[in-house]
């Protein structure tokens, strides 16, 4: 088996994500692998941004510009600047996260898929799943799962 070429990361802007972000980096940077940060999103609806209008009066002026998605991927991709990483893409999907990982991971012929381990030691996490469980079940490619909380 060869080294991997395209290494896939979630990120949702967290501080767990961010250390699943971390240690993909460090991988891309030691093989030389393009590095893709994904993040899904749902927008807001119409009576959200209204309601987050009406809370900030004069000041909803100031909620134009990047979304939260954006702001999510320009913080990873610092991170993995700093780790190391070169070739680096940014992808933001509408969607849950599940299913735009394994979309992308298609989609971009990645070979390797990392993401953090949130959600698989709560409650609602072997109730409901979790990501990690869920994409390690719908991934077209190998899913390194990061210890990033519980430690």
């Amino acid at each position: 088996m060869g080294s991997y070429s395209t290494i896939l990361v979630g990120t949702d802007g967290s501080n767990s994500s961010f250390r699943a972000v971390d240690k993909a980096a460090g991988l891309a940077a030691d093989t030389g692998a393009t590095l893709v940060l994904a993040t899904a999103y749902h927008p807001m609806s119409e009576k959200q941004r209204q309601n987050a209008s009406d809370r900030l009066g004069d000041l909803a002026y100031k909620v134009q510009g990047s979304t939260p998605a954006e702001d999510a991927l320009r913080a990873a991709r610092a991170r993995a600047v700093a780790a190391g990483a070169k070739d680096i893409v940014e992808v933001a999907v509408e969607g849950d996260a599940v299913d735009v990982l394994a979309k992308v991971a298609k989609e971009k012929a990645a070979d390797l898929v990392v993401v953090g381990n949130r959600g698989l030691n709560s409650l609602a996490g072997r109730l409901l799943g979790s990501v990690p469980a869920n994409l390690s079940h719908r991934s077209p490619c190998d899913v390194l799962i990061v210890h990033t909380v519980g430690r």
